[in-house]
């Protein structure tokens, strides 16, 4: 097995297994990603000490919840009625309003989106999600991210960089712990509270990926974190399997299943339709795009695997990005 395969199999498939098994009967696709959003580890360990509590964790998904979804998928008018009200292209407002969705069903949601402004022209912050809990609110700061690790830097979040070059889980989880937890303490919010905040914490999803040299664990991430492997596109015919797709922005959250037959057949690659298809993406945009690896599952190709392939210089812009100064860290 090639090095990139290595990381490609690291554990990779070990989550999207278990997916597969516990929600292989759910096929709509907006209940998929509602249903990974609740079921998948979080991707900071709540125990860790660094977070001093202030993660939270929705802990395992109860068979209430579960024959909700069920059902749900059977008859997703409403939730589709709820995510047209206002379409989304961006994948964290996406995962926002599934969590929204799922939260106002369970008779929790007290607030979601709530901008606080000190004047018409001054935007203090917003929190996430306001939810009704221990006789007061629970605040929810809420993310969905997907970063890929920097190969010159270990146990570092600051290495752990977006796939748009744009920021870094560093940067992001200290803007989240040090300004927008705190945002109920400002006097413009609590004019808005009917009741005291009396928790504030941070609920983070998402996916890891990682070079061929694999990396220890990192502190405060969780040990079942999902992740997946990135590679350069100079060495993507290494890759192994017959059956692949290009997952677009809005599919990044669930792993993937593709019936055997009818129209979303078609979006399915052989190896070199992969190869072809990366380079078309490459010539046209220059960004790094996501793999899935489908098997066989009965009526479907379901996902046994995921990762980014990334332009052969992306890992040099990543490095020289963050020594520079021009990522977050």
């Amino acid at each position: 097995m090639t090095e990139p395969e290595a990381a490609a199999g690291h554990g990779g498939d070990a989550y999207q297994a278990g997916f597969a098994q516990r929600w292989g009967h759910l096929h709509h696709p907006h209940v998929r990603a509602l249903a990974w959003l609740l079921d998948a580890p979080d991707l900071l360990d709540p125990a860790a000490a660094q977070w001093q509590g202030q993660v939270a964790t929705l802990g395992p998904v109860s068979a209430g919840v579960a024959d909700w979804l069920a059902a749900l998928d059977q008859q997703p008018a409403a939730l589709e009625a709820a995510l047209g009200i206002h379409q989304q292209t961006r994948l964290g407002k996406y995962a926002e309003q599934l969590m929204a969705f799922y939260f106002a069903a369970q008779g929790q949601l007290h607030a979601h989106g709530l901008q606080v402004r000190a004047s018409r022209n001054d935007t203090v912050g917003e929190f996430d999600f306001l939810l009704n809990a221990d006789g007061g609110l629970c605040h929810l700061e809420f993310a969905t991210k997907f970063y890929l690790l920097d190969a010159s830097v270990s146990n570092d979040f600051s290495g752990l960089i977006g796939p748009n070059l744009a920021d870094t889980l560093g940067a992001k989880m200290r803007k989240i712990f040090q300004q927008q937890l705190a945002l109920s303490a400002h006097p413009a919010a609590q004019a808005l509270l009917p009741a005291a905040v009396t928790r504030a914490q941070a609920l983070v999803k998402g996916w890891l990926f990682y070079p061929p040299q694999l990396p220890s664990r990192m502190g405060g991430i969780s040990a079942a974190h999902c992740h997946g492997y990135w590679m350069i596109r100079s060495a993507a015919d290494q890759l192994q399997g017959d059956a692949f797709v290009l997952l677009p922005r809005l599919q990044w959250l669930a792993p993937v299943s593709v019936p055997l037959t009818g129209a979303d057949a078609a979006q399915v690659l052989g190896k070199a339709e992969l190869l072809l298809a990366l380079d078309d993406h490459q010539e046209q945009a220059r960004t790094p795009v996501m793999v899935a690896h489908l098997a066989q599952r009965g009526d479907s190709l379901v996902e046994v695997r995921r990762g980014f392939v990334v332009p052969d210089a992306w890992p040099e812009q990543a490095t020289l990005r963050r020594l520079s100064g021009a990522l977050p860290v």
